[in-house]
């Protein structure tokens, strides 16, 4: 049983990583692309592939999960904010190096466990207050508000993590929402926000190599999350969340290598912060369940 065990963690570890990679390619993809074409296009185009890719999944399902929803008021909602945060995610890729953006998109946990106890009644212990304050100082750290950092694109950026957060909150909160029906309303509510932007500055493809890479941002996307979803059931949260931060990575590296871009001391700095501060939330979060399980299966034991 403890190989078994061991077998599950190290292949959803890789999992996990292999996800991280799938991610920063898409993102590298969209960061050369909105260099040519309109944000809206390139959602737009995006949204389509993906959803093509999402198709087959949802025949095999039927269509009827998809408005028999929880709670519609806050479905709408999340589809708000995480179109927005397409939206901004992309915006900003066209002003700030890969690193830069995912920094602040990767602070995104420490937000969710700031507002937990306020939103979801979660108990939170001085011991993750303590890493959600590092978390902050990390994130005010990479804005770098005494330098030049700090302008429109870096607020647009930390919006969208916002955004990003609350989308991670919702989802705790429509548990009983099919992943495929969370994802198939996110990719349309970014269709159609595309469909109303993409004509007024639209582009004409310049290569086939372009075309492409317009449709394989929703397919790279697509996997990624499928990846994710894999990972999370072949291992324990605590051993393959905090494999996400391997997207600063990737981030450094196609940044250099694609864009020239070199990351600024603020950022790593702050991304250090960040990352250990979200490390620590996750693996808090998941011994106290373990704990709670064990002990009190009904409680809430302080951090």
């Amino acid at each position: 049983m403890p190989a078994l065990i061991f077998s599950a963690a190290r292949s959803g570890a890789f999992v996990m990583l292999l996800a991280t990679l799938m991610f920063s390619l898409n993102d590298t993809m969209g960061k050369w692309l909105v260099a040519s074409y309109s944000v809206g296009q390139v959602v737009l185009i995006r949204s389509a592939a993906a959803l093509i890719l999402l198709a087959p999944f949802l025949m095999k399902t039927g269509w009827r999960p998809l408005f028999a929803l929880e709670r519609p008021g806050l479905q709408v909602a999340r589809v708000a904010a995480s179109t927005a945060e397409i939206f901004l995610f992309y915006a900003a890729l066209q002003f700030l190096p890969l690193a830069d953006v995912m920094t602040y998109l990767l602070a995104a946990p420490i937000y969710v466990a700031a507002v937990s106890p306020l939103v979801l009644g979660e108990t939170v212990g001085w011991r993750r207050w303590s890493a959600i304050v590092v978390g902050f100082i990390g994130v005010v750290i990479a804005l770098d508000p005494s330098g030049q950092a700090l302008g429109l694109p870096a607020l647009i950026c930390l919006i969208g993590s916002m955004c990003f957060a609350f989308m991670m909150v919702t989802a705790r909160s429509l548990r009983g929402t099919p992943d495929t029906v969370l994802v198939f309303w996110q990719i349309v509510g970014a269709a159609l926000v595309g469909i109303v932007w993409a004509p007024f500055d639209w582009a004409p493809v310049q290569s086939a190599g372009d075309l492409v890479l317009l449709g394989l941002l929703g397919i790279v996307a697509m996997l990624a999350h499928v990846l994710v979803n894999r990972a999370m059931k072949l291992a324990d949260a605590a051993t393959v969340a905090p494999l996400q931060y391997a997207l600063l990575f990737w981030a450094v590296l196609f940044g250099y290598l694609f864009f020239g871009d070199v990351p600024r001391t603020s950022i790593v700095i702050g991304a250090v912060l960040i990352m250990g501060s979200g490390t620590y939330i996750v693996l808090r979060e998941q011994k106290l369940k373990r704990r709670a399980a064990r002990a009190h299966p009904s409680g809430h034991p302080r951090a």
